[in-house]
């Protein structure tokens, strides 16, 4: 088996944050935390990601929101999946874009599509839908389903779109830029100036590279910040400390269970 040096280092990260010991941030912080789940409450064995068990553990386990992917199938409808093939999760190499709606649920039937997450969640999570780099066969078309499917649901209140690749909002024109959220890795400098350049909505990245004028930065902009993956209490209470508005997390309901805990001692 290959080891990812990226999740060693990552690790590694988790393990040095987890053992620094940091202020308690308040109940009322604490109770007004928002913590997003990533992919949903999975685990890749008994619940996969990006499905609707996952979906409704984030929702049974009180959790504000939940990250998700969407991906097009060959007759232009979005589902909800991150990888471009189905070999990860599901061990059978098929393109997510090379069959249609009624073959993927056929061959797939856990995969759901964007009508249903948004029928089942909107409004009961806020979703944060991450926009994937890929081919756009009909970006009018597919500009259009995506704003008929989120008709119903207020951007800002009910959801915002996310991209680690921030040229796809160019297809996107059916909400305001400020609803728009690029996703950083290493280049986090470099987005964090387009997002100011571009009066998106704020920007989102691991919280070893948000740094706190990067931060402050953004709040004078009247931007919002989200960081992830935030794993354990201590990184939960740095993130809240440093006044951060969205904590992404593979571990959302632990966390979520650390701020209840102390909503029940009054």
């Amino acid at each position: 088996m290959t080891i990812d040096p990226k999740n060693l280092l990552l690790s590694a990260i988790d393990l040095f944050f987890n053992k620094w010991p940091q202020p308690f941030p308040g109940r009322h912080r604490l109770h007004r935390c928002r913590i997003i789940s990533h992919r949903g409450e999975h685990d890749n064995f008994h619940v996969l990601e990006n499905t609707l068990p996952a979906f409704e553990g984030v929702r049974e386990a009180g959790v504000w929101g939940v990250e998700l992917d969407i991906r097009w199938t060959r007759d232009l409808e979005p589902v909800v999946f991150h990888d471009p093939g189905t070999d990860r999760i599901f061990g059978q190499d098929r393109k997510i874009r090379r069959m249609t709606l009624a073959e993927l649920k056929s061959r797939f039937p856990l995969i759901p599509s964007l009508a249903e997450v948004i029928a089942g969640f909107g409004r009961s999570l806020h979703l944060m839908v991450e926009i994937k780099a890929e081919p756009y066969p009909d970006p009018a078309f597919q500009n259009r389903r995506l704003a008929s499917l989120f008709s119903g649901l207020n951007p800002g209140q009910d959801y915002h779109l996310l991209s680690l690749t921030p040229g796809m909002f160019r297809f996107i024109d059916f909400v305001p830029s400020t609803f728009l959220l690029p996703i950083a890795g290493t280049d986090i400098g470099s987005l964090s100036r387009l997002a100011l350049r571009k009066g998106y909505g704020g920007i989102t990245g691991h919280y070893l590279l948000l740094h706190h004028r990067m931060i402050r930065q953004h709040r004078r902009y009247g931007q919002k910040v989200g960081t992830g993956f935030v794993a354990s209490k201590n990184a939960l209470y740095r993130e809240v400390n440093r006044g951060v508005d969205w904590i992404f997390s593979n571990r959302a309901a632990k966390l979520q269970a650390y701020c209840r805990s102390y909503d029940a001692k009054g």
